[in-house]
C-alpha cells in the first residue's frame, strides 16, 4: 500500500501542476483561436486522440500488467518481445495510415500539413507506451509524472512565445496549436526513450530467464486486443461526437457556425474546467492497474476490498467539492476564457458528467486488473447508445439544444459509473456498500 500510495503522490503532484499548466495553454487558445477556431481545434481534437489510441496499441496496459505479476528475471525477455510487437505493429500502421489518411474527409477543413503531423505520431507513440508500461509495470511512477510535466510544459512554452511573436489566419493558428500538441509528445518519447535504454542496459547485466515467445505474446496481446477495442470504439465516438452534437444543433435551427462555436465553449471551456481534477482519478487509474493485477493474481481479495475502499473515499473527497465549487463560481471561472453567460450554463449543468467520470476512471483500472475488459467494453457501449439517442433526439429539438446535448452527456456518465461500481463489487465479492466481504480463494 505505501507503494501505491507513493506513485498516487507523485502523479498526482506532477498531474496537477499538468493540469494547471494545460488551463493556461486552453486560455491561450480561446484568446489566440477564437470561438470558431477553438471550436475547429476540439473538433479535430478527438481524432487525433484515435490515432494515438490506436498507435499505443494499449502497450503501457498490457506490459505494465504483464511486469508486474512476474518475477524480475522474467522482464528482460518481456520487454524484448514487447518491442518486437511494437516494430511489427508501427510498421504495419504506418504503411495502412499512409495509404488512407490522404482520402479521410474530416481533414479538409484544415491545413494541408496536419494529415502528416498526425502521421508522425504512429512511431513516437508506439514506443513510448513500451517505456510507460515498464515504468508503469515496476511502479516508478516518478518517471511518468516527469515526463507528463515535460509535455504540458514544453506546449505552454511554445504556444506563449509563438502567439506573442507572430499573427497567425485561423486556419494557420489552429495548424500551430496541433503541431506543438504533437511537439509535446515527441519530448516525453525522448525522455522516456532515453530513461528507459539506460535501465534496460542495467536489466541486460541482471540474472534472466527467457519466457516462450508465444507465451509472451499471447499474454500481452490478450490484453492489448480488447483493451485497444474498448478505447478504440471510445476514441471513434469521441471523434464523431462533435460532428453529431453540432449536426444536432443545426436541424434544430442554428447556423452551422454558431453551432461550431456552441461547442467550441463546452468543449473549450466547459470541459476543460469541469475536467481539471480528473488528474487525480488518471494518476489513480495508473497505479491501480498493476496493483489491481498483483493483487489478483496472488489471490489477495483483502488488499483489493481495501483498495476498492479507499479509491471512493477518496475521489468522494475531492469530487464534491470540485463541482460544487465549479457550480458556485462558474461565470468568474468561464470569463477567464470568454465573457459568455452561455459557457457557465453549460459547467454548472455538466456537474454529474464530471462527478460520475471521476469514479469511471478509477472503477476501469480495478476491471482491467481484474481481467474483465470486455465488461468496459460492452458497458461503455450501451451507455453510449443511450446517451448519443439522447443528444441526438433532445439536440435536434429547439427547445432543448445544447440542454439536450448536456442531459445525455449527464445520463452516459452516470449509467457507466454504476454498471462498472457493480461490476466490480461483484468481481471481488462485496455488496455496492462494500459490506459482507467475502474471501474467495478458488475463483479462477
Amino acid at each position: 500500500m505505501a507503494t501505491l500510495y507513493k506513485g498516487v503522490f507523485f502523479l498526482a503532484a506532477s498531474a496537477f501542476l499538468g493540469e494547471s499548466i494545460e488551463f493556461f495553454i486552453n486560455m491561450i487558445l480561446a484568446r489566440e483561436l477564437g470561438k470558431h477556431g477553438l471550436g475547429l481545434y476540439m473538433s479535430i481534437l478527438p481524432s487525433i486522440y484515435l490515432i494515438v489510441l490506436l498507435s499505443s496499441f494499449e502497450l503501457q496496459v498490457s506490459i505494465s500488467k504483464f511486469i508486474a505479476e512476474k518475477e524480475g528475471r522474467y522482464h528482460r525477455s518481456i520487454l524484448h518481445h514487447a518491442i518486437m510487437i511494437a516494430i511489427v505493429f508501427t510498421s504495419v500502421l504506418l504503411l495502412m495510415t499512409t495509404g488512407i489518411i490522404p482520402f479521410v474527409p474530416i481533414f479538409n477543413a484544415y491545413h494541408p500539413y496536419t494529415r502528416w503531423l498526425v502521421i508522425l505520431l504512429i512511431p513516437v507513440i508506439c514506443f513510448t507506451s513500451v517505456a510507460r508500461g515498464y515504468f508503469m509495470g515496476k511502479q516508478q511512477m516518478g518517471k511518468i509524472a516527469i515526463s507528463n510535466f515535460f509535455r504540458k510544459i514544453f506546449q505552454l512554452a511554445i504556444l506563449f512565445f509563438v502567439f506573442r511573436l507572430f499573427q497567425f489566419e485561423v486556419k494557420s493558428a489552429v495548424l500551430i496549436a496541433i503541431a506543438t500538441f504533437i511537439g509535446s509528445e515527441i519530448v516525453v518519447f525522448a525522455y522516456l526513450i532515453f530513461t528507459f535504454m539506460t535501465q534496460f542496459q542495467q536489466i541486460k547485466r541482471q540474472p534472466f530467464s527467457n519466457l516462450n515467445r508465444q507465451v509472451v505474446r499471447k499474454s500481452l496481446i490478450a490484453v492489448s486486443v480488447p483493451t485497444t477495442m474498448m478505447r478504440l470504439f471510445s476514441a471513434i465516438t469521441g471523434a464523431i461526437q462533435p460532428f453529431m452534437i453540432k449536426q444536432a444543433l443545426i436541424r434544430s435551427g442554428i447556423s452551422s457556425t454558431i453551432a461550431t462555436e456552441q461547442y467550441g465553449m463546452l468543449a473549450g471551456v466547459a470541459l476543460t474546467i469541469g475536467f481539471f481534477p480528473a488528474f487525480l482519478a488518471h494518476s489513480l487509474m495508473t497505479v491501480l492497474i498493476p496493483a489491481v493485477s498483483k493483487a489478483y493474481s496472488s489471490r489477495d481479495f483483502g488488499s483489493l476490498h481495501k483498495m476498492l475502499n479507499q479509491v471512493m473515499k477518496f475521489t468522494f473527497l475531492y469530487g464534491i467539492p470540485a463541482v460544487a465549487a465549479f457550480y458556485l463560481m462558474a461565470s468568474p471561472l468561464t470569463s477567464l476564457f470568454f465573457h459568455s453567460s452561455t459557457a457557465a450554463g453549460y459547467l454548472q449543468m455538466l456537474w454529474p458528467c464530471f462527478l460520475f467520470y471521476f469514479f469511471i476512471i478509477p472503477m476501469q483500472a480495478f476491471l482491467i486488473g481484474l481481467g474483465l475488459i470486455k465488461d468496459i467494453f460492452l458497458q461503455t457501449v450501451w451507455a453510449t447508445i443511450v446517451s448519443y439517442s439522447i443528444i441526438l433526439w433532445l439536440g435536434s429539438i429547439p427547445e432543448w439544444r445544447m440542454n439536450g446535448v448536456i442531459i445525455g452527456m449527464n445520463v452516459e456518465a452516470v449509467l457507466l459509473a454504476l454498471m462498472n461500481y457493480l461490476t466490480v463489487c461483484k468481481k471481488i465479492g462485496v455488496s455496492m456498500f462494500m459490506k459482507g466481504y467475502i474471501h474467495k480463494t478458488t475463483e479462477h
